[in-house]
């Protein structure tokens, strides 16, 4: 694959640094972690006296990173996880319609651009909340590898007038056997993924977009996440969700020969417009953590299929051994079990079915019953989600062990336009046509 944001820098990127961080394969749980960049100048001003900072050096330059938001494909899909998400549905009110759509998306894209360089955002002037937006909360935050991806879901064309231009794939998801979906919670017409490694960089950027928004969208739903903060470890390692397992390490690769193919729609694709974008199915997923508490080692072993300690494949071999399906114990049963997650969500199980997943845990205090309503906010890209996400999906609702501890409570699927060039904006191909 080539890394665009290359040219676009005129030198060393973020992305060609670091590439793709891996969240797994498949429709399953997932987690990953973030990362780190070259400082740019404004890592000089900022400095610390706290453990690590001497001689007025920066603590860190994590506030430093920066990940351009122009380029071929939209920011927020091939990049290091950061360590925070913001997922957020829009609906359009009422009249908005196409001129008030493309308006909308030329305010968020200007916003969305002068933040991932660590600019203050411009305030609106062709809408009706002319003048100044921003309330100057992460004024001296950075950049913080902010990134902000949007997406069109299949009730925005019919509203804007777009209706022959809907794309196929962009159908309604199936039902799957023993979803608990909250409609209300679910679907959209826009969709904004916003990530940062500084949490107040990313509330603000969500903030900003939906005062921008003012008039002609209104917030449908809103959801947080986390992933682990960037420098946690001594080196870069796979994430482990809140069951406790190491999670991500099988997702497709960047170098993978067929990597571009699986996640990006080509440039001859159909719709047209979609050129160079990709689909993303988001799932929030609650974990039944107490029940799988209860559960010992060893069973919870033999439902993801993985060590818990080390991630490494009950076939054998550390974490990045390719597992072996075909591995046998000495009693000959087999070694990764008939149910286990990692068989039934394995692209070779699945006709080689699979999705680049970039998903985070969230924590939203208790449930009445006092159960922690913690779990996965899954996301994931694809060319084309009904030979991506729907059949793992499928397989996984009809034989995954791990379906006994998850509830699959919101939904949505969303077309994401390629990325904006330089003075345009994401949907441009498709709202100028």
């Amino acid at each position: 694959m080539t890394d665009d944001s290359d040219k676009r820098s005129g030198g060393l990127s973020r992305r060609h640094l670091l590439g793709a961080a891996g969240v797994g394969g498949a429709a399953g749980l997932a987690l990953g972690v973030g990362g780190y960049a070259l400082a740019d100048d404004r890592t000089s001003a900022r400095t610390s006296t706290r453990s690590g900072a001497k001689n007025g050096a920066p603590l860190t330059t994590l506030g430093a990173a920066a990940v351009p938001f122009h380029g071929a494909h939209q920011a927020g899909i091939v990049e290091p996880m950061q360590a925070t998400l913001h997922a957020t549905a829009y609906d359009l009110t009422p009249g908005t319609g196409r001129p008030g759509l493309t308006a909308l998306m030329k305010r968020w894209s200007g916003a969305a651009a002068a933040m991932a360089e660590g600019h203050t955002p411009p305030g609106p002037t062709d809408g009706p909340t002319d003048g100044p937006t921003d309330d100057l909360t992460a004024l001296d935050a950075g950049s913080s590898s902010l990134t902000v991806t949007f997406g069109f879901g299949a009730s925005l064309f019919a509203k804007a007038g777009l209706t022959a231009y809907q794309p196929t794939a962009l159908a309604p998801l199936p039902a799957f056997p023993e979803d608990r979906i909250d409609r209300a919670r679910s679907d959209g017409d826009l969709w904004v993924q916003v990530c940062a490694d500084d949490p107040l960089v990313a509330f603000h950027a969500t903030r900003t977009l939906q005062r921008l928004a003012a008039g002609q969208a209104v917030p449908r739903w809103q959801m947080n996440g986390f992933s682990r903060a960037p420098g946690a470890t001594a080196a870069p390692r796979t994430g482990r969700n809140l069951m406790g397992q190491i999670d991500g390490t099988n997702n497709p690769k960047p170098a993978d020969a067929d990597f571009t193919k699986r996640v990006f729609v080509p440039t001859a694709g159909d719709p047209a417009w979609m050129a160079n974008g990709s689909y993303a199915v988001f799932r929030r997923i609650r974990m039944l953590l107490d029940p799988w508490d209860q559960q010992s080692r060893e069973l919870q072993e033999r439902v993801i299929g993985r060590r818990k300690d080390t991630g490494a494949p009950l076939s054998g071999g550390t974490e990045t051994t390719p597992v072996d399906l075909t591995k046998q114990n000495a009693d000959g049963s087999l070694a990764i079990p008939g149910d286990a997650h990692i068989r039934v969500a394995a692209p070779a199980s699945n006709q080689g079915a699979a999705m680049l997943r970039r998903g985070y845990s969230y924590q939203d205090g208790f449930r009445p019953d006092g159960a922690p309503d913690a779990g996965l906010l899954f996301v994931c890209f694809q060319a084309d989600p009904m030979a991506g996400f729907v059949p793992v999906q499928r397989k996984l609702a009809r034989g995954d062990a791990l379906s006994r501890f998850v509830v699959h409570e919101s939904s949505g699927l969303y077309a994401l336009p390629g990325g904006a060039s330089p003075g345009g904006y994401v949907g441009q191909a498709l709202l100028e046509s």
